[in-house]
């Protein structure tokens, strides 16, 4: 999974990225000083790999992981080459999600490049970039389909949605928001990859005032909520400062330093959630003496297809699959034990993976 991370310059986005990769993106009170897009690679927190690890006295343990990308903070005319223009434009189109950050704490001390702290109107900025800059890669399209129209069919159905998704942007929504139940056109449309057809988080960046009750009294956050709501977007609050100093920190530590601020989970946590929900994404487990593993996949993956996120050959000769619910396996002790009472299954191609699945491939090639 990869995220791109973006928002209006000074809002907080590369301290943000600072603390969920540890990268050392440079932060300063002042735009574009992420002159290039920083990627980090951070190892998704699970706490089953730990148990069953222990339990199989694995080698090795591999988390999921999620590839973030710190894009330099973007102002109004970007689409036309302001600021820093399009180029970082270019690599939002790499991502699978949007992480918008959102200025939602008042501090004279930091420069807002529009002079006061708006959610609303940031996000507004924000979203007719990407707007602006994807109607230039439609009419692009229009133009070059419009040659062939006349004589060939497919050109011509193509050029007909081309014109509606063009209507429906110049209307202010965004991509996801266009909707066919026509499957060739769902083909195009992903085709077209658009940087208004990505989900998005919006990160709700607060003052530490506002950690403990999750921005429920800043009326900032609450017009971001207000907007996510509309759009079905996600939003997560968090302090990019705090988040900083949790990544200093030893595990042990880190657990302290939250509870003290009254928190059970640390920003990093809540993003990585938001992202599996938007994205429909799930883990299963495979476990052993030499490495225990998570692999994600989509909600509704069958047994082949997951199977294949391990290698080709295990989806391309796959046999079955041997599946015990991660806490059926802990309970019981070993994976003999699950078997005595009947919890491991024998599942087939139609079989669909769950959330917490430890799965044993069978497959000959």
């Amino acid at each position: 999974m990869k995220l791109g991370i973006v928002g209006l310059p000074n809002v907080g986005k590369s301290t943000l990225f600072n603390s969920l990769t540890k990268a050392g993106a440079e932060s300063a009170n002042y735009p574009f000083c992420t002159i290039d897009p920083n990627v980090g690679v951070v190892a998704v927190p699970d706490e089953r790999l730990g148990k069953l690890a222990e339990l199989y006295h694995s080698v090795k343990v591999t988390p999921a992981v999620i590839e973030f990308v710190d894009i330099a903070g973007l102002v109004k005319g970007a689409s036309k080459g302001e600021g820093l223009g399009n180029q970082f434009l270019s690599h939002i189109r790499e991502v699978d999600a949007i992480v918008h950050v959102v200025r939602c704490f008042e501090d004279g001390n930091v420069i807002h490049v529009d002079g006061s702290v708006d959610p609303a109107r940031d996000i507004e900025t924000i979203n007719l970039e990407l707007i602006f800059s994807d109607l230039e890669i439609l009419e692009r399209r229009i133009a070059k389909t419009s040659k062939g129209a006349k004589n060939d069919k497919a050109q011509a159905k193509e050029l007909e949605l081309l014109k509606r998704l063009k209507e429906h942007l110049e209307n202010g929504d965004p991509a996801i928001s266009f909707s066919t139940d026509d499957e060739e056109e769902q083909a195009m449309l992903a085709g077209y990859n658009l940087l208004t057809g990505k989900p998005v988080i919006f990160a709700a960046n607060v003052a530490e005032a506002d950690l403990a009750d999750d921005g429920a009294s800043n009326p900032h956050v609450q017009a971001v909520r207000s907007l996510a709501a509309r759009q079905g977007s996600e939003v997560f609050v968090v302090c990019a400062q705090i988040e900083q100093e949790i990544a200093e920190l030893e595990e042990d530590e880190k657990k302290m330093f939250l509870e003290d601020l009254g928190l059970t989970q640390s920003g990093l946590e809540k993003l990585i959630q938001a992202s599996y929900r938007l994205l429909g994404l799930i883990s299963y487990l495979t476990a052993g003496e030499p490495e225990t593993r998570a692999w994600t996949i989509r909600i509704g993956t069958k047994a082949p297809q997951a199977a294949g996120k391990i290698h080709s050959d295990f989806e391309r000769g796959f046999i079955r699959a041997e599946v015990v619910n991660y806490q059926d396996l802990l309970d019981c002790g070993s994976l003999a034990a699950a078997k005595e009472k009947g919890l491991v299954g024998l599942e087939g191609k139609d079989y669909v993976v769950k959330d917490g699945d430890v799965i044993l491939f069978r497959f000959a090639v």
